[in-house]
């Protein structure tokens, strides 16, 4: 969907001072009329903790000017919004989001009873529909299992099983390898963190030691052993959760959870245990509520963009491995059925099953003026290129037109303004990603009340999603259709070239590598949003 330029429309000259309660905002919105001066100095520690909070011109940082936004509500009243968080579990009892979580008045907890008759049995602030599974199969896993019935999608996903299993076999192995080698050189030269200096020190006949001796001094010039092993370690865990769990054709979690994933009718299954099993699992989800609803200014941790505004309500549908796609629609559809005006999804796969579910869930979520913020992907690839591939959830079928108005597609910003603008991890598109937001190192909450930078369209997602709910709480007038539209327009157009994907041999326009070529900014939104609710 395009839109002109609402800043270029005589019609913002005329509007109704009486359409809309308070003082009229008269700011003027940021524009960028001199080319852009890259931030010469590293970040701080500060900066770097709150950066998709700052300002493009005044801290020639590309953030989403949360702070001056913030400042143009002062004094202002709001109406407060519900954020369904459809994600990993969230844990709620995280001292920096206890006070944002929502809690359904209408249920009594832990009486095992459906006090609201809403279909869901104790769900005090969410549900979990994954129950007590942590771990799930790949979509592409699930097409196989049910058998080759000819058609193209299964011998796709074939050939991605394929793909996946020898590049995770391949992984696997080689960080045994590196791991055993550590060993030998821990022998060698008789100490446990050694350095490149006492690798390349080592005398020795022994065949093996000589084999291992330069790849480590190659390596430990650049990196400590410690960070090695730790790499080590999490490639480990990350290569053998692929073949235990995401490629795994013998592993069935549904059964655990008692579920038909393909009867939509079949609905009673979860539980009220938004946090999960435990709350390792829960991390994800945790982060991205805490982009949007940690709490500001309290001198701990980092700062919600929309946290004095929002409730989270917490719906867990995303466990590791890829989502199903009923999961999916009955969050949407429980978050909207329960009081959500915007949803924040940050997952996605690249196969669907029963997307038409997905689709009507969108569709639901319109009718019922709900907007759904959701992110882009992480392969950093050109969602639309020729011959490109689909990433689910989406609003427009395989390339077509959008099905609804109310889907907000969101890439990943960094924070250098150069070439590397856009993360190298995010995926783009000229029709499939609306917006970006920042997404690289991000710091909010994370379980057993810590913190942590995470990176990822899942981390832009909520930044999107904080600011579409500041403008549901002081502007609950305006339809989620509006809101996209505003978040669209509203967005910093950066007139430089990016690398796509993170390829320096890539080089394109900024403004082709999204719908819009804008970055989300808060104080624009702000503005805008007055302007509208006037009209």
């Amino acid at each position: 969907m395009k839109f002109k330029s609402i800043y270029l429309s005589a019609a913002l000259a005329l509007f109704l001072v009486g359409c809309s309660a308070g003082k009229k905002i008269t700011a003027e919105p940021i524009s960028v009329t001199t080319p852009l001066t890259p931030k010469q100095a590293e970040l701080t520690e500060t900066e770097l903790e709150r950066w998709s909070h700052l300002d493009l011109m005044t801290d020639t940082i590309p953030g989403m000017s949360v702070d001056k936004a913030y400042k143009l509500l002062e004094g202002r009243k709001f109406k407060k919004v519900v954020v369904g968080v459809i994600d990993s579990g969230v844990d709620i009892e995280h001292p920096d989001l206890q006070p944002v979580i929502w809690t359904n008045d209408k249920e009594v907890a832990g009486n095992g009873k459906d006090d609201d008759k809403n279909g869901y049995v104790d769900d005090v602030h969410g549900w979990n529909f994954l129950g007590d599974i942590n771990h799930e199969n790949m979509e592409f896993v699930r097409i196989l299992k049910k058998g080759d019935d000819g058609s193209e999608t299964y011998k796709k996903a074939k050939a991605e099983y394929d793909r996946k299993y020898g590049e995770a076999m391949a992984g696997k192995q080689r960080m045994e390898a590196i791991a055993n080698a550590d060993k030998v050189m821990q022998e060698a030269t008789g100490k446990e963190n050694y350095t490149a200096e006492d690798v390349r020190n080592i005398e020795s006949e022994d065949a093996t030691v000589n084999q291992f001796k330069p790849m480590f001094v190659q390596i430990l010039s650049n990196i400590t052993r410690k960070e090695l092993m730790e790499q080590v370690e999490g490639g480990m865990e990350y290569f053998g959760g692929q073949m235990e769990y995401h490629l795994n054709m013998e592993y069935d979690a549904r059964k655990m959870l008692g579920d038909n994933p393909d009867d939509f009718n079949d609905r009673e299954y979860g539980n009220g245990n938004v946090i999960g099993p435990d709350k390792d699992g829960a991390k994800h989800g945790t982060h991205v509520a805490g982009i949007i609803a940690q709490v500001r200014n309290n001198g701990i941790g980092g700062d919600g963009v929309a946290s004095n505004v929002v409730e989270i309500m917490a719906v867990r549908a995303v466990p590791d491995g890829d989502e199903y796609d009923k999961d999916v629609a009955l969050a949407i559809r429980y978050a909207v059925d329960n009081g959500a005006k915007v949803i924040n999804g940050s997952f996605g796969k690249y196969y669907a099953t029963h997307s038409d579910w997905v689709y009507d869930a969108i569709k639901y979520a319109a009718e019922k003026d709900v907007l759904i913020v959701c992110a882009a992907g992480n392969e950093g690839t050109d969602l639309n290129k020729p011959g490109g591939v689909e990433r689910y959830p989406n609003d427009n079928r395989n390339g077509g037109p959008e099905i609804s108005d109310n889907f907000l597609s969101v890439g990943a910003l960094n924070y250098p303004l150069d070439a590397n603008l856009i993360a190298s991890f995010s995926n783009y598109g000229k029709k499939d990603v609306d917006v970006f937001s920042p997404g690289v190192e991000i710091y909010a909450t994370t379980p057993d009340n810590s913190y942590e930078f995470l990176q990822g369209t899942s981390m832009a997602s909520p930044n999107a999603a904080g600011v579409a709910a500041l403008i549901r709480a002081y502007y609950p007038k305006l339809t989620a259709a509006q809101v996209k539209r505003i978040m669209m327009q509203s967005g910093l157009p950066i007139d430089i070239e990016v690398a796509a994907g993170g390829n320096p041999e890539d080089m394109r326009a900024f403004s082709d590598v999204s719908m819009t070529g804008r970055i989300v900014n808060a104080y624009n939104a702000i503005i805008l949003a007055d302007k509208m609710s006037r009209m």
